[in-house]
């Protein structure tokens, strides 16, 4: 991996990790220090991260974290809706038994994150593992994989979402609901239980208040 591809990298994380906060100025003599690394590169890295919409640039104030759009985490979790119920219906009549031993796998390590420390990423990358599943198994990857490429405000106001533990119970209480659904074939009320576990709460005013100031104005 190059210099450039190895700070693109950390910065993505530092930025969807929420180490660097929305608003956070990432100044070009403080990185250029840190990393290392000459203006002209690092210039190429933080043009990358604006593209992305890792950044977004002011006049006079330069490279900024951005802040998070809510209205770009909206058109997300409602793609992901509309298509994971469709997907799930189509799954439900394909879903092998090796598919479901996958799923509760993934299900119980899950469990057991939540039973110990709550460790945020290693839950984080298991919600990932168990939808990234479904949508394999389903033969759809593919669309998973574009959806991740215009992720950036979504899986921060995701992990802000998932602070409380009681967060976490909910969510593995629907993944297991979401595969009981699957394994009895019950399409019914899939597109229901979808539609709450993915958008129930993108217009609560209790997090617009509790995060106020890393949500775009």
């Amino acid at each position: 991996m190059s210099i450039k591809a190895e700070i693109l990298s950390t910065l993505k994380h530092e930025i969807l990790t929420l180490n660097l906060k929305p608003g956070t100025i990432l100044s070009e003599t403080s990185l250029s220090e840190q990393y290392q690394i000459s203006r002209t590169p690092l210039r190429d890295v933080l043009k990358q991260l604006a593209l992305e919409s890792y950044t977004d640039i002011y006049p006079k104030k330069g490279n900024i974290v951005s802040f998070i759009d809510l209205e770009s985490v909206e058109q997300i979790t409602y793609l992901r809706s509309t298509l994971e119920k469709e997907i799930l219906k189509d799954l439900s009549a394909t879903l092998t038994l090796t598919g479901v031993h996958e799923l509760r796998d993934i299900l119980e390590k899950q469990k057991e994150t939540i039973a110990g420390e709550s460790d945020m990423d290693a839950f984080l990358a298991l919600d990932d593992s168990f939808h990234r599943a479904l949508y394999r198994l389903a033969g759809r990857e593919f669309l998973w994989n574009l959806i991740q490429q215009s992720n950036v405000h979504y899986l921060r106001y995701r992990r802000l979402h998932m602070l409380e533990k009681q967060k976490l119970e909910g969510i593995w209480k629907e993944h297991q609901s979401i595969l009981e659904l699957l394994v009895h074939k019950d399409t019914e009320r899939i597109g229901p239980l979808i539609h709450h576990h993915l958008r129930e709460d993108i217009h609560s005013l209790d997090f617009q208040h509790n995060y106020s100031e890393y949500l775009k104005r």
